[in-house]
């Protein structure tokens, strides 16, 4: 995982998570945060108001640099998500069924475009 300068550090070999690194990990996990449902989920479990979750979304943001973007799928929904985790604001109305839906259409619609 990068450091705070967004290097990648090397010295010693990468620890392994059930078969993954945690780079891997941190893919998989920044790519389901472009699912609505899926932060709809994190709300309702109140994990959108633990600061030690909201750290580690600040933390994941390294994927906004192009060095990392190029390892996700959907970068614009990824990203969109994740920027828009930062804001307490809108940890609190994705509690929300009509705010769910309104960003399940704008991403369906953005993977359409994208194909």
């Amino acid at each position: 995982a990068p450091s705070s300068t967004g290097t990648v550090h090397s010295s010693k070999p990468e620890q392994s998570y059930g078969g993954c690194t945690r780079f891997e990990l941190e893919v998989e996990f920044v790519q389901a945060l472009a699912n609505p449902y899926y932060l709809n989920h994190l709300a309702s479990q109140k994990l959108l108001q633990d600061p030690a979750f909201i750290a580690y979304l600040k933390y994941l943001r390294y994927f906004q640099q192009p060095e990392y973007t190029k390892y996700l799928f959907y970068p614009g929904p990824t990203l969109n998500a994740l920027e828009l985790l930062q804001q307490e604001r809108f940890r609190q109305e994705i509690l929300s069924p009509d705010i769910v839906a309104h960003l399940a259409k704008q991403t369906l619609l953005s993977s359409i475009k994208a194909k």
